[in-house]
């Protein structure tokens, strides 16, 4: 339950075929896992021309309780929150580097990245490849203290090689599993392992 709960909260509306694969469960066990979930009133189903699975607010608490049963039962919570404040600082970079992935300067106020500057481009670049070793090392310390988080160095190291051979659009771009999407996943992950409310985190 906790892993199918969990992917809908990272994925936000997803069809079974997408939850089977992202929690590689069997699409008999997810399916009949959310035939579970809606009854209890933790997921609901669209149906139509767009269809699928998403998280309701009682399926999000009953969430957060599953995953913090899972990290006490590892005993990895002091491993987790402290590895949490080392991704902090490195958020906070890495918001300002896609900033200046999406805008650049002329030499008088910021505009669009065309990305015809190789020059800075490489430069933003290579400042994403000194972040991604930084990345690392804390989703190691999260991999020691809860062995899911292990997946997104997988993930994030797909992203970047695909940046490096100019597909660019694996930076930032929404609705695939870009840079920016594995991080925002990997940090509203960090949140619900923890139990922290994304408004409230500056004062956590």
């Amino acid at each position: 339950m906790q892993l199918v709960l969990g992917e809908l909260r990272l994925g936000g509306f997803n069809d079974i075929d997408v939850v089977t694969s992202r929690t590689g469960l069997d699409a008999s066990v997810v399916e009949a896992t959310l035939v579970v979930a809606r009854s209890e009133g933790w997921v609901a189903h669209r149906s139509g021309r767009v269809s699928g699975w998403s998280l309701t607010a009682p399926g999000r608490a009953e969430g957060e309780r599953l995953l913090a049963e899972e990290l006490d039962a590892a005993g990895g919570r002091d491993v987790v929150t402290d590895a949490y404040h080392s991704f902090l600082p490195l958020n906070r970079r890495f918001l300002e580097l896609c900033t200046d992935w999406q805008l650049r300067s002329d030499g008088h106020s910021q505009i669009l990245n065309d990305h015809l500057d190789h020059e800075y481009d490489e430069s933003v670049v290579a400042r994403l490849d000194e972040l991604d070793g930084r990345v690392a090392i804390v989703v190691g310390q999260l991999s020691s203290g809860l062995q899911r988080f292990s997946a997104y160095r997988r993930r994030f190291a797909f992203a970047l090689a695909q940046v490096h051979v100019g597909e660019l659009d694996w930076f930032t771009k929404p609705l695939i599993d870009s840079y920016h999407t594995v991080w925002f996943e990997l940090h509203e992950d960090l949140l619900a392992t923890l139990g922290i409310e994304r408004s409230r985190e500056s004062s956590s």
